[in-house]
């Protein structure tokens, strides 16, 4: 329902993006809901961070539309940023990764953990410098490139957990 929604948000949510990352990231608790019986404080913090993710990064996108978007009268982030609209993304990648580490705290997470969120703190780094002078192209290929950023947080999960078992 959330994900099939989306799209009319733009109409009426100044930042539908937050909404995109509620859509995406409810499999979260959900999936706690269906493992453990219950939803526990750290599924909620992980919803927050993937829902700040995930307005970072489609904010990158918008930056891309913004003429566009201006044009047909449709609300985003980028619009709503305005010449904020940088310093957002990366507040919102800066969030994400605090909450990273707080959930990296509350599981006992090993080293492995904490390098990829490191690695995906660098990776934000480097989107900036893409997105900073608001060229449409750069912005793109940040929001293409966040793959990378998801890709790093997996790994650190995955060697910190394949580390404990071994």
């Amino acid at each position: 329902f959330l994900a099939g929604t989306y799209p009319f948000t733009k109409r009426f949510f100044a930042v539908p993006q937050a909404y995109l990352g509620l859509a995406f990231g409810f499999s979260i608790p959900m999936g706690f809901a269906a493992v453990q019986g219950e939803v526990p404080a750290l599924a909620w913090l992980m919803l927050v961070a993937n829902a700040l993710w995930t307005v970072a990064y489609d904010t990158e996108y918008a930056m891309v539309d913004r003429p566009d978007d201006l044009k047909i009268g449709i609300k985003t982030s980028a619009i709503t940023f305005g010449r904020f609209d940088v310093a957002a993304v990366m507040l919102c990648y800066a969030a994400a990764i605090v909450l990273l580490g707080v959930v990296g705290g509350m599981i006992s997470a090993g080293l492995a953990y904490y390098l990829g969120l490191a690695a995906a703190a660098g990776i934000a780094g480097y989107h900036y410098t893409l997105i900073r002078a608001r060229v449409r192209a750069d912005c793109f290929k940040a929001f293409r490139h966040n793959n990378w950023f998801g890709a790093v947080v997996f790994a650190g999960i995955f060697v910190d957990q394949w580390l404990r078992a071994a």
